[in-house]
């Protein structure tokens, strides 16, 4: 066998793979003693099949298979051997393959190309700067915190004639067709210019409505007349809608049963204690929000510091043939730049955690699986597990064949590689609005 690497580029090579008779031969006449003793073919008895009818019926089929697996780990050994740094997945030469004369050759030679990663390096230092902005909660988000509060505890009624911000529920109906469906209609998701079409309304009343005005999302359309968006394809979209009842979710009192309801009871018991705990908990949340900007700021700011070169026509056929017949010219050429970015970011985390021996510890894998399971259970409102706790955690990390484990192991990496990096470049600190922060995030 020889097996030599023809770089046509400095990310691009392709492996040529030679084999004669005397690599793959005693393996196919294995295999096809093998077959002898194993097959039941009429007109024989079992294990007493001569090879040359297994030759006849299964020799081109097991040649085939065996070269196959000879090439397949002679390309992986060589890979290995030889630390080639790869992306994706060594790609097959079709054309090599498609001229293959299986039935006479005895010499074969196949061909694979390979997307290979330039040498690069991660420069870590204050010339790389980023901001890291801290929300404002002020006064105007905590009272809109407390409406919305006070909404979802509220109490729900059924006025006669609707206001801004109440729901309706009624039945949709056709005046060409037998079509009648029951739903409920949230005028709050709609234009304010469609929205008004629902104010002032009683039970009876009917309104004319236009789907494809309504919503520009067609699954949206489908759903309120209890269809799928495949099936509205040539519908007549207009409607008229018949109000059946209007609902309206009074804003709850801000009382304890209000402060136990919403953060359990006793932890709080006067408006202010409510306010504080209120703000409290917003901060958080914006913590968690600014902080994963702050990840994708780093991210991006790195990759665009760090010159990297990728094998984009390979790991566009790399991607259009790994997604088995799934994936379409039109998928990558709308989704490759965020794969190329995501696969640069993993790349330059994966170099930053060599160059700085970063590795993910058993302990610190137990400590974010158990952080992520609290988590959990108290976004359910199931409380803590106290004892339990370790029982979870190893049950999960145990699970899905060890996948689960492989999963926190990066997370735990990913986290421990951007910790370093902000230890190393200059982040500034920026106080901001809330409103600001989305301008600035583009929500």
């Amino acid at each position: 066998m020889d097996i030599t690497l023809d770089k046509k580029d400095s990310n691009l090579a392709s492996i040529k793979v030679k084999l004669n008779e005397g690599d793959y031969q005693s393996k196919v006449s294995e295999k096809i003693k093998d077959y002898s003793k194993k097959a039941q073919i009429k007109g024989f008895r079992p294990g007493k099949v001569p090879q040359g009818v297994i030759q006849k019926m299964y020799g081109k089929s097991i040649l085939i298979e065996e070269i196959n697996h000879i090439v397949g780990h002679a390309i992986q050994d060589y890979i290995r051997d030889n630390e080639l740094k790869i992306l994706g997945e060594p790609l097959p030469n079709q054309q090599n393959i498609d001229s293959t004369d299986w039935e006479n050759q005895v010499d074969f030679e196949f061909e694979y190309n390979i997307g290979l990663v330039d040498d690069f390096s991660v420069a870590l230092d204050k010339k790389v700067k980023v901001t890291s902005y801290e929300i404002e909660v002020d006064d105007k988000v905590v009272a809109e915190t407390m409406d919305n509060v006070r909404t979802q505890f509220g109490k729900m009624t059924n006025p006669e004639v609707s206001e801004a911000g109440d729901i309706l529920f009624g039945t949709f109906t056709q005046a060409d067709s037998d079509l009648s469906h029951d739903t409920t209609l949230d005028p709050s998701e709609l234009t304010a210019a469609n929205a008004k079409k629902f104010v002032g309304k009683k039970k009876g009343d009917s309104i004319k409505v236009d789907l494809a005005k309504l919503y520009k999302d067609t699954a949206k359309q489908a759903a309120l007349i209890g269809k799928t968006a495949d099936e509205l394809e040539g519908m007549d979209l207009k409607f008229d809608f018949e109000v059946k009842n209007v609902n309206r979710k009074e804003l709850a009192d801000i009382d304890q049963e209000l402060f136990d309801k919403t953060f359990g009871p006793d932890v709080v018991k006067s408006e202010d204690e409510f306010k504080a705990k209120i703000i409290d908990t917003v901060g958080q949340n914006y913590v968690r929000e600014t902080d994963a900007w702050l990840n994708k700021t780093i991210q991006d700011e790195l990759i665009k510091k760090t010159k990297i070169s990728l094998p984009d026509a390979f790991l566009k056929d790399w991607l259009k043939l790994s997604g088995e017949g799934k994936v379409t010219d039109a998928d990558i050429a709308k989704e490759y730049d965020i794969y190329a970015d995501q696969l640069r970011w993993n790349l330059i985390s994966g170099q930053v955690a060599k160059d700085n021996e970063i590795k993910p510890e058993h302990d610190d894998i137990k400590a974010a699986t158990q952080k992520m399971i609290e988590a959990q259970f108290m976004g359910s409102g199931l409380g803590q597990l106290g004892d339990q706790m370790d029982s979870f955690v190893e049950n999960y990390l145990q699970g899905e064949n060890g996948q689960n484990y492989m999963k926190m192991a990066e997370q735990v990496q990913q986290d421990k590689v951007l910790g370093f990096v902000k230890e190393n470049i200059e982040i500034k600190a920026k106080k901001v609005s809330l409103d600001k922060f989305k301008e600035i995030v583009g929500a």
